[in-house]
């Protein structure tokens, strides 16, 4: 989707791309979003590359680091900062950024940025929940047959998984068939969404 989002004419010059979660991990480690987003919008767009903001999960001091994002932040989206769009993704445990089961980071309501234990190997940077449900629109993209039992969850805004305590207000869901699965009210609860 973001290489095809990467051939579109939209105003880039005047775009910024912050990153929702990035694990710490070396520059051009697979494990890293970044390295993916590069790979797959930013070589092909005609973004500056002084609007990529990339959270900076390489430093040595990472509560500095945390700060240092979120005035970032607001250093570009205001105070309290505010997103235009925040694309996010669903994974088969029902969490979305870095925002992951029983993590304490769930609990966090009085910053926007904040690190994870570990998970899957690796610490995370994330933003929180207040600082996704302040953005405009969120875009959900669900893709791959092992979200199909968390789909309806997130549609359901089911607090009992990470993702479904996100606001749904302005939410839109794309889900792949792999994802949407059988369920003929699925695809129907999503058209409704959207």
């Amino acid at each position: 989707m973001l290489e095809r989002l990467a051939t579109r004419e939209l105003p880039w010059d005047r775009t910024a791309v912050f990153q929702v979660d990035e694990r710490i991990a070396p520059a051009g480690s697979p494990d890293r979003n970044l390295t993916h987003l590069h790979e797959s919008l930013l070589a092909h767009a005609p973004l500056p590359p002084e609007h990529i903001y990339a959270m900076p999960v390489e430093a040595t001091d990472m509560d500095a680091a945390v700060r240092d994002y979120a005035r970032i932040l607001e250093g570009i989206a205001g105070t309290p900062p505010v997103l235009d769009l925040a694309h996010l993704g669903l994974g088969a445990d029902g969490h979305t950024a870095s925002l992951v089961p029983d993590d304490p980071v769930l609990t966090v309501t009085d910053r926007d940025v904040a690190l994870t234990n570990v998970y899957m190997g690796r610490r995370r940077m994330t933003l929180t929940y207040p600082m996704l449900d302040r953005s405009r629109r969120i875009l959900w993209v669900v893709t791959g047959a092992e979200k199909v039992t968390m789909l309806p969850r997130l549609l359901a805004a089911d607090p009992s998984i990470p993702a479904g305590r996100v606001r749904q207000e302005h939410a839109s869901v794309l889900a792949d068939r792999a994802a949407a699965g059988p369920s003929r009210l699925l695809r129907n609860r999503g058209r409704e969404r959207q």
